[in-house]
């Protein structure tokens, strides 16, 4: 049975002053085309999809901002991008079961439509806009946050923001007075674009070399093709 704008009121908790918001968010182009095939106009969630991704990534970088202050940029970003993926947010829209509430046309509707992840994921999104547009950024942080929160603690305890100069550091700590050192090997570019080239050595033998627009960046590079000399050391 398809659910109402007030069921989803209910399960979310946030009560719409503006329903066709709402209503918009659960659209799928495939039901909008169909219904402009008979001269009505009925707006599609792509809009609104666009927005949220904006206000998801605003919302899912002050919260690692600010819950994470020994997490380095890099940290962050690779958290981030875990949580504001296409498969996270289509496990977001499954525990709301969003599919039961999105208004698709009889083609979607009889290919599965309801469980496919990119309409799902993109669905999520566009209720995030209409949270947003119809209540302001606070409500949809307050929306969004159990979701990001959740994942991103579980990405953390799964040692999911260990760099790759961190995983090879602990492999070398295997042994005992083994030396690890990075070392700049040289700079090009002009000074605003540099490149940097970095070679990391263990007990003065070459094991890998990188290179980035910084010598952390570089040395990361080079610390992941140390570890593919090891062997499948996983992230």
């Amino acid at each position: 049975m398809q659910k109402t704008v007030r069921d989803f009121e209910e399960k979310t908790g946030y009560v719409f002053k503006d329903k066709n918001l709402i209503l918009t968010a659960f659209t799928h182009s495939s039901f909008s085309n169909e219904k402009k095939a008979k001269g009505e106009d009925v707006r599609c969630n792509e809009r609104l999809e666009f927005l949220g991704d904006s206000v998801l990534s605003l919302i899912a970088s002050v919260y690692l901002f600010k819950e994470n202050r020994n997490l380095f940029e890099g940290d962050l970003t690779k958290i981030r991008a875990g949580i504001v993926c296409e498969n996270a947010l289509y496990e977001y829209a499954k525990e709301i079961d969003l599919g039961s509430f999105l208004l698709l046309g009889k083609g979607e509707e009889n290919t599965g439509g309801r469980e496919r992840k990119s309409i799902l994921a993109d669905a999520f999104e566009a209720t995030i806009a209409a949270i947003y547009l119809d209540g302001g950024f606070e409500k949809a942080r307050e929306y969004v946050l159990p979701f990001i929160s959740a994942a991103a603690e579980k990405l953390i305890g799964n040692g999911s923001t260990e760099d790759y100069k961190t995983v090879l550091q602990k492999f070398i700590q295997q042994g005992r007075g083994d030396i690890l050192e990075y070392t700049t090997v040289s700079e090009s570019g002009p000074s605003h674009n540099k490149i940097f080239e970095v070679q990391v050595t263990l007990n003065n033998n070459v094991i890998g070399r990188g290179s980035g627009y910084s010598k952390r960046e570089a040395e990361q590079q080079a610390a992941k093709e140390a570890l593919s000399l090891f062997g499948d050391i996983k992230l």
